[in-house]
């Protein structure tokens, strides 16, 4: 069975980092295109950042260019967000996604079968 299960979200202040993982089973990394989306109360779902299968490609949405990376370990089968700088407006819930999609999709909620069931991050003085 197929699963995501995401950890390291919390309250942080502004300018902080926090580092989010998503640990999966049923499958290996290497075979799905990966990405991190984010629901703020009120608002659609974002995507953050999204990883090919082979892990050589990356992308990022504007607002966390230069602050936020995704990475892996495949050994962990295992994906990262690392979130430095935080500010206020990236307060929100967390998912990790994985499909087996085509990279030039993969900012595109609608592409993704598996989803994580999220983890919370509040921005906050």
């Amino acid at each position: 069975q197929l699963q995501f299960v995401e950890s390291g979200g919390g309250l942080v202040q502004p300018g902080g980092s926090l580092r989010l993982s998503c640990a999966a089973s049923g499958f290996t990394l290497d075979t799905y295109v990966i990405a991190w989306f984010r629901q703020a109360p009120g608002k659609e779902r974002e995507a953050v950042s999204c990883m090919s299968s082979s892990g050589r490609t990356t992308r990022y949405t504007d607002s966390v260019k230069g602050r936020f990376t995704i990475s892996r370990d495949n050994a962990k089968n295992t994906v990262y967000l690392q979130m430095n700088s935080l500010k206020p407006e990236d307060t929100g819930i967390y998912y990790c996604a994985g499909g087996a999609i085509l990279f030039n999709l993969c900012m595109s909620s609608q592409m993704y079968t598996y989803w994580g069931q999220g983890t919370q991050v509040t921005v906050s003085s």
